[in-house]
């Protein structure tokens, strides 16, 4: 029998099994010894050890389309990254790591703005043109008033989409939303520091409509760029490239270089100001990381 894994806590794995329901299965030893881990988003076999209890083993891992590091999911098509327009106001050094992240994996990114209804118009209007102009599709949504969710429905129809964000935007408000089935956990935001509690410990995969899943993921408040290095970062701030080729220096990094195309880009006003700042920043970051 084939299924999807939903969900895995301390070695037990949740398959949804099509017109069978949600089996709680082991790995085999196989996949230990082989350093293989069984991920949410997965295609397994499993082999029933009752049906009526809906206890199962997982005997195969079926072939990934990919596999994500983080989140740690499996046969995502797309990221959906969910940040508040207010309370919390949106923290942009910690979205442009994710952006980064999901770049070097090689995942298209949608953002999603959620509480519109705290913003005024001209707001928004910043926050889609400092991110649209680089290439990411923009939606914003209003848990609260219920807009937005059309939008959102078309963005997941028919794929496998990773949703994440920092604690306390409202995701899984949304996601209670799009799926009231999902029964969501939704966190208080603390008044003092407007942040709201982790209140997803798990990844796990919920299922919206045919062929189409979202997997909900722990909040963050922090992100780590393991695995990339000062000099490569540029490679995954998309609007650079256009510019690069007007730089004097091959391989400019873009900070103190003279007759840089980006930063000339940067005094024309055709590239985020904000993002250019939290590119130097993280530069910075990765160029004085210690090396071990």
């Amino acid at each position: 029998m084939q299924g999807k894994i939903i969900k895995g806590i301390a070695g037990f794995y949740y398959v949804h099994v099509r017109e069978a329901g949600i089996f709680e299965c082991r790995a085999k030893g196989i996949f230990r010894k082989e350093k293989i881990k069984p991920l949410a988003g997965d295609n397994v076999e499993i082999d029933i050890i009752s049906q009526k209890e809906q206890t199962g083993n997982i005997i195969r891992i079926l072939p990934r389309n990919n596999a994500l590091v983080r989140p740690a999911v499996a046969n995502v098509d797309q990221a959906l990254v969910i940040f508040a327009v207010d309370k919390p106001k949106p923290n942009f050094n910690l979205l442009d790591r994710f952006l980064i992240m999901m770049e070097q994996q090689q995942v298209e990114t949608v953002i999603c703005f959620n509480k519109q209804d705290l913003a005024k118009e001209e707001e928004l209007h910043r926050l889609r043109q400092m991110y649209e102009s680089c290439g990411y599709r923009i939606l914003f949504a209003s848990a609260v008033n219920r807009q937005g969710l059309d939008q959102l429905f078309q963005v997941l129809d028919q794929k496998t989409t990773t949703v994440a964000g920092p604690s306390g935007v409202g995701k899984s408000s949304l996601i209670n939303l799009l799926q009231p089935k999902a029964a969501m956990e939704t966190g208080a935001i603390s008044e003092k520091i407007e942040r709201g509690r982790h209140t997803t410990r798990h990844s796990q995969l919920i299922y919206i409509q045919d062929r189409t899943y979202m997997i909900d993921t722990p909040g963050f408040s922090s992100l780590d760029l393991t695995g990339i290095e000062a000099q490569e970062l540029k490679d995954y701030f998309r609007e650079f490239g256009e510019y690069e080729p007007c730089c004097r220096f091959q391989g400019c990094s873009h900070v103190k270089e003279p007759d840089c195309g980006v930063k000339q880009a940067l005094e024309e006003g055709k590239i985020s100001l904000s993002r250019y700042e939290n590119y130097t920043i993280l530069y910075e970051e990765l160029k004085n990381r210690k090396k071990y």
